[in-house]
């Protein structure tokens, strides 16, 4: 996936991690291995700005991802994690509040 640098954020999946680009140049990213919870983070501020972020959180802290990264192939691919919470997905999308989302959790 080559977008160049500027032209907005976007995430990138392969076989061993999630890779976010954000609009700066600068990356985030959590193997899937070490991940270890994902949650979703909604706002009360849309829908004129963001509010919806994914939180990815790995034994070394978190990557957070707008929605707006196009995060679609990454739900998809989350959605194949053992008893991931596909109800609390479409609670979070459904959310007009500040709240968080716990979608899944590693056992």
């Amino acid at each position: 996936m080559a977008h160049p640098p500027g032209t907005g954020p976007f995430v990138e999946l392969s076989a061993e991690q999630i890779i976010y680009h954000q609009p700066d140049g600068t990356l985030c990213s959590v193997s899937w291995e070490s991940l270890r919870a994902v949650l979703i983070e909604t706002t009360d501020e849309g829908p004129f700005v963001e509010d919806v972020w994914w939180i990815l959180i790995d034994a070394e802290g978190h990557c957070i991802i707008p929605q707006e990264a196009g995060t679609e192939p990454l739900l998809a691919r989350l959605q194949q994690l053992p008893d991931f919470d596909n109800d609390t997905v479409i609670a979070a999308m459904a959310s007009v509040e500040n709240q968080r989302f716990l979608c899944w959790r590693h056992r």
